[in-house]
């Protein structure tokens, strides 16, 4: 299954909405940025069970930063699309929505936007929206994609 997960509080914080992984000052000066905790954990399971796992945002951060901070942290990603790729096969498809993700062939998205659940059910593919709060968002995340997966 193709699983993508969006950054901005989902996986990087936003605030001080949820707790993150501990960053070096040397990290912090070349622009590492702060990611959720328990990340590494929940992508390197997904990806144990024969996932691949991407990233799909509408940030116009370039791949190479997202990458480099990922990479920090121990994840690996199968792919990293960014609001400029993003907006480039959209308006191809002539499609009117913030996020596709079967544009990009992903099964399931992740998101915390509750615009991007309700985009979702109008374009018809998979989301699973988590509150930057929920302490259970691990868990949430890993019933759902159970559940989606068995639907698949």
């Amino acid at each position: 299954m193709n699983i993508s997960f969006d950054l901005d509080s989902t996986l990087i914080p936003n605030g001080k909405e949820f707790e993150t992984e501990k960053r070096g000052g040397i990290a912090k000066l070349f622009g590492i940025e702060e990611i959720r905790k328990g990340t590494a954990e929940l992508i390197t399971e997904l990806k144990n069970q024969g996932n691949k796992v991407h990233i799909y945002t509408t940030s116009f951060r370039t791949k190479g930063k997202i990458s480099r901070t990922l990479k920090y942290y121990g994840i690996k990603v199968d792919r990293i699309v960014n609001q400029t790729e993003n907006q480039r096969e959209l308006n191809r498809r002539n499609i009117n929505s913030s996020k596709f993700p079967p544009a990009f062939g992903f099964d399931i998205h992740i998101d915390d936007s509750k615009g991007v659940g309700i985009e979702s059910e109008r374009h018809n593919f998979n989301a699973i929206i988590i509150e930057p709060t929920d302490k259970n968002w691990i868990e949430k995340i890993k019933t759902e994609i159970k559940t989606l997966h068995n639907k698949v």
